[in-house]
């Protein structure tokens, strides 16, 4: 489809919104009795209710329509096939590979990668084990109780995510911490609790060059040479990493590298090595259900109709909104607690993939791309930033995310968290109205002067919309479905928009002006032109240093 073709499927979205825009939700329920029935969709006991949305049959038909123009399923069969469609890097994008668990082969230009995958999960499997059961254990002869993660982006929110909510299935006494930040303070706070006989790392970078982890890794390295040797290095340290022969100088022995692929970006990358951690911390059975429990919505994207595909329909309620409505953010509102960090894991895959202002061809887009993706779990969430939701000038579209069944016994909690989901769900497509409000503060016996002061206030616009995704519990299986699901829809959205969801040069130009500035703000004598607030921000930074 050409990006002219696109500018007027686009356009065409915004007739169907200026069609719908003086109807409101609570009119399409009145009028449709079965509209929850029509607008919702399963998976297994995954439920996506799509029904609180500004959607009616004719403008679904016109994004499924728009979904088939562009040919998602051909581009998601050409990703499936080990076509190279992160061209810019010309690479193929197979994390699916990585959690396929069928006879049949995966091909990158007609070699199979499936058994060299196979092979690393099965040193996942073996090294996991060791270390859990004690029989991999420190220098000292001292069963490991720690292990510290070091990575940053992909290489630690995809673990960190899941390791915090698989938290039902660790233990005690074996404790998976996560350090990404090149602040000191995030290696300090980390290691000031831990003992060095019992601490093994995982160093996780591909090259094992990227700036941040290697400096973490590096004071982890001298943390723990200063309280037992040099020579307990290798026995305390793992990697997650291509680069043998650096991984060999740090300390690290081979049988203790893990590799993985080019065709694995890092946002994607928890379902290989990358989610060694989590395999030590919830057991290797655990983190194969993840895998396998990903697999199954996989299969679900790839062979799914698109009117029952859930990664596609959730896909283009985003672009409906984002396209047709003009709405610039997309909040993600998890009710359980474990799955505090899915907002943040989220925000790097979707707004790591799909903010791009250039199209495939190398065009500047002639349409917005990717939402500005946020969230907190609820119900802290309601005592924060709900009220911007609920009666703020922008609208927010929201997705919901509720277990039914939760792992504790503590009645009534869980009772007053699915009341409480459920509740702003439909208030945000309720809201209330003047009449009513005018109704309630006459019930309350205010004066004609005291309601006229309130009224406005306590007014809900409503028609604010939200997708709810209910399922049984959050086990490692659903967990792998959920974070497979969002994947897929990021995808959908990139082959709409035309961008090249699996690259992410803006991450570049930063970390290359660091590395320029580094001796600058270290010696404080300029050795380049700077503009002038950034000159200003060097000579005053070294003015407070002394």
């Amino acid at each position: 489809m050409s990006n002219k073709i696109r500018k007027a499927a686009f356009e065409d979205l915004k007739q169907h919104r200026k069609r719908l825009s003086g109807t409101t939700m609570r009119e399409l329920f009145a009028h449709d009795p079965e509209r929850f029935t029509t607008y919702s969709a399963r998976f297994g006991d995954i439920l996506l209710d799509y029904s609180k949305n500004r959607i009616d049959s004719q403008s679904m038909a016109a994004l499924f329509d728009l979904a088939r123009a562009v040919d998602v399923e051909g581009r998601r069969d050409d990703m499936w096939s080990g076509k190279p469609i992160n061209v810019t890097e010309r690479r193929s994008v197979l994390h699916m590979a990585l959690r396929h668990f069928g006879e049949a082969p995966v091909l990158i230009d007609g070699a199979d990668v499936m058994p060299a995958v196979r092979d690393v999960l099965v040193r996942i499997k073996g090294f996991s084990n060791d270390v859990r059961d004690g029989a991999i254990r420190g220098a000292t002869g001292e069963q490991f109780t720690d292990v510290v993660n070091i990575g940053i982006g992909g290489s630690d929110l995809g673990p960190a995510m899941v390791t915090l909510a698989l938290a039902p299935y660790t233990r005690p006494n074996l404790r998976a911490h996560y350090v990404s930040n090149v602040d000191g303070a995030h290696i300090h706070d980390t290691l000031k609790g831990l003992d060095p006989a019992k601490t093994l790392f995982i160093v996780a970078s591909k090259t094992f060059t990227t700036d941040e982890t290697m400096t973490n890794a590096h004071t982890a390295r001298a943390w723990l040479a200063k309280s037992l040797g040099e020579e307990a290095v290798n026995d305390h340290f793992a990697a997650v990493s291509t680069n043998i022969e650096g991984c060999q100088s740090f300390g690290i022995r081979e049988d203790r590298i893990f590799g993985f692929w080019d065709w694995v970006g890092g946002r994607y990358s928890v379902w290989s090595a990358i989610g060694l951690p989590v395999a030590i911390a919830v057991g290797y059975e655990n983190f194969e259900a993840f895998l396998r429990g990903a697999g199954e919505m996989d299969q679900h994207f790839l062979t799914a109709p698109l009117e029952q595909n859930l990664p596609v329909i959730m896909g283009l309620m985003g672009v409906w909104y984002r396209n047709a409505w003009g709405f610039a953010t997309h909040a993600v509102l998890p009710y359980d607690q474990r799955l505090s960090r899915f907002p943040a894991y989220l925000q790097q895959q979707d707004m790591e993939s799909n903010g791009k202002s250039v199209t495939l061809n190398g065009k500047d887009v002639g349409w917005e791309t990717g939402p500005v993706i946020w969230g907190e779990p609820g119900t802290n969430g309601q005592h924060a930033f709900y009220q911007l939701i609920h009666q703020g000038t922008s609208v927010v579209p929201c997705d919901f995310l509720l277990a039914a069944n939760p792992h504790e016994d503590l009645s009534p909690h869980h009772a007053k968290l699915v009341a409480n989901c459920l509740a702003q769900s439909e208030a945000l497509m309720l809201g209330k109205t003047e009449d009513e409000v005018l109704t309630e503060l006459k019930g309350a016996g205010l004066s004609k002067d005291e309601i006229k002061a309130l009224l406005s206030h306590k007014v809900f616009p409503g028609n604010r919309p939200s997708n709810t995704i209910l399922y049984s519990r959050l086990d490692p299986e659903t967990l792998g479905k959920l974070v497979a699901l969002y994947e897929h829809k990021v995808f959908v959205q990139g082959a709409i928009w035309n961008v090249n969801s699996y690259d992410q040069w803006g991450v570049e130009l930063g970390k290359q002006l660091a590395k320029a500035l580094l001796s600058e703000v270290e010696s404080a004598e300029t050795a380049q032109a700077h503009d002038s607030s950034t000159q200003g921000l060097l000579a005053h930074f070294h003015s407070l240093k002394g």
